[in-house]
Formats: structure tokens, sequence, C-alpha cells
């Protein structure tokens, strides 16, 4: 069966039928044994000044989709566009004046930052990478992101993690791109510091008319930034609709199950809510089910689920569901 494409228009950033396999060798005489499938079949796109939620377990390819669609890994078969343009196929030198535009936020900000360079040459690396001079002093930027000019000088075990992840964000603000990945940017951080800077996020964004795709498995999170939402399994897209629809009108048993354990700040709501427990535990990537992924965890499981995978089609203006059986919409 044919997939249906997310694509209806020309956007930023497109994924299109995005596939990501790595081979896995035995430990002693490193023959090939099998392989991983990491990502199989996405499709994504982000237009201009929004922010596409991109949610999921741990392990269900969220972090990879974020690394190809930055070429930071390169995919096994698909294409991803920029401004219309398949980077793809290109070669470094011809990726450096598109990293200009397209740059990423790691979720551990310590570990993306050179313990060695002060702040002031972590700022200034991208310049020097692409053979430019610095269009704004370090400082600058330093207090867009909320830190102070002295902080230049210091090194990055010098700071916390909120301020070592806004020294992440000012580095790849630094070129003024159109688009920023954030792969988990608050996992790592305390829920204050979360909220802090999420909202430096969101200011950014309007400030410098950014797009963002914003990798999390918290789904508020994900609520307080996004635009739109795509929902990841094991390696596919099972749904996506606009912010509000996805948590208004969830049509996927895997969503329902994601959104039962958001909690809800008010007592009351929370002790009548049902809470929806997935049996058994997510399938290897080694060996996915036939047909349908989620159909080893799901309660709605028939045959036509191992026969035949389902594909994102259309309930709504905008709201796709990859399901055999979705939930009915409610008015």
């Amino acid at each position: 069966m044919e997939t249906v494409s997310l694509l209806e228009t020309v956007s930023l950033l497109e994924a299109t039928d995005l596939v990501k396999r790595y081979p896995v060798r035995h430990r002693l005489t490193r023959r090939r044994i099998g392989e991983v499938s990491a990502v199989d079949g996405v499709d994504l796109a982000v237009d201009r000044g929004e922010t596409l939620g991109l949610v999921g377990e741990s392990g269900c390819g969220k972090s990879t989709v974020g690394r190809l669609l930055t070429r930071l890994d390169t995919p096994t078969s698909g294409t991803v566009r920029f401004d219309g343009r398949d980077i793809g196929p290109l070669r470094e030198d011809e990726l450096r004046p598109v990293r200009r535009d397209l740059q990423i936020v790691f979720q551990d900000p310590f570990s993306s930052l050179n313990p060695r360079h002060t702040v002031r040459q972590l700022l200034s690396a991208p310049f020097r990478y692409q053979g430019l001079e610095p269009t704004e002093p370090v400082e600058d930027l330093l207090k867009r992101v909320g830190l102070k000019p002295e902080h230049a000088s210091r090194y990055p075990h010098e700071f916390s993690g909120g301020q070592a992840q806004r020294i992440g964000i000012a580095r790849a603000l630094a070129l003024r791109p159109k688009v920023v990945v954030c792969d988990e940017p608050v996992s790592a951080l305390d829920v204050s510091v979360q909220a802090q800077i999420l909202n430096l996020l969101r200011d950014l964004q309007d400030e410098l008319g950014l797009s963002y795709v914003f990798i999390a498995h918290d789904l508020g999170a994900v609520r307080q930034v996004s635009t739109r939402v795509a929902v990841m399994y094991l390696g596919v897209v099972v749904e996506t609709a606009d912010r509000d629809a996805l948590f208004g009108h969830a049509a996927h048993p895997y969503t329902h199950a994601l959104l039962s354990a958001v909690p809800v700040p008010d007592p009351d709501r929370e002790r009548g809510r049902e809470r929806i427990v997935l049996r058994g535990d997510p399938p290897s990537p080694m060996d996915p089910p036939s047909g349908c992924r989620f159909r080893t965890r799901c309660p709605k499981a028939a045959d036509v689920c191992a026969a035949e995978r389902p594909v994102l089609r259309e309930i709504a203006p905008g709201h796709r569901v990859a399901c055999h059986f979705p939930e009915e919409r409610t008015p």
C-alpha cells in the first residue's frame, strides 16, 4: 500500500520516507548479524516560524530523526530537503553554508561544550568554521540568552546545567539560523529551570523568526512550545496534528496512552482520570512486529493489524493517524 505523504506544500525543512538502519555485528568476529531499524519511512515538514514537536518513548527514533534532519547522520534512504534543496548527497564542504541556517541544541549541554574552551571561544567557533567575521559581540549573544557579559571568560564547568544549556542555545543562534533542532533540551534540567529554558526558546522564536523541531518525551513541554506535534513509536510516525487537535482529540491508542500518563494539576480531576497502562515492553528494533508496530501492546489489535501496516491517513484537516481502528473525534 502506498504511503501517504505529509507534505502538501513546500516547507522550509522536509523529510520524505526517511529510513535509517544501523548494522549489528558480532562482538568477536565483527561479522554482520543483523540491523537495527531506528527510523523507517518517516515523513515530516516544518514551515517557517513554526515549532514541530516530536514525541515518543525513549528509543523510538526521535533523536535519530533530529540527527538525520541536520545531516549529523546520513540516512540509509529517503530525502531531507532544506529550503527546497536536497541536502542528503552533499559533501561536507557543500554542507557548510547549509549549516549556517540549520543548527542543533543537544540534550546534555556539558557533553556538547568543549571543557577546555572558554565561553568566548565556544561562541566564536561557528564563525571560525564558516570563515566569517562575527556579526555581533559575544557579550550581546550572552545577554540575548539571559547570561552576563562577564561569563564570556569562564569555562563550562563553572556553570549550572541551565546556564550551560543557555550557552548551547547561544552557540546555535550565533549564525542566525532559520531552523534549530532542539534534541530534548530540557530533559536533564530541574523543573523550574525547564520552564525558564522553554520560555527563552519561545521568546527567541518571536524575536528572530526561528523554526524549531522540538524533540522530547515530556508531553507537557511539547504542549507548551509546539505548533504541531508528531508522535513516534518504534521508528515510525503514528499520528500528527496541530497541538490543540492532538491534545484534545487524539486518535491513535498509543497517543492516548502517552496523554494518560501526563499528570493534571487538579487533584480531583487527577483521581478521576483513567490511566492507560500498556502491556509488555516495546519490541526490539532489530525484530519489529509485522504490520502495525504497536499491535503487540495495543488493546484494539486484530488480525488485520498483523497482516497490514497502517499508513498515515487524514481523519480531519491536518490530522493524520496510522491506525486501522482510530478513535472517533468527539465534537
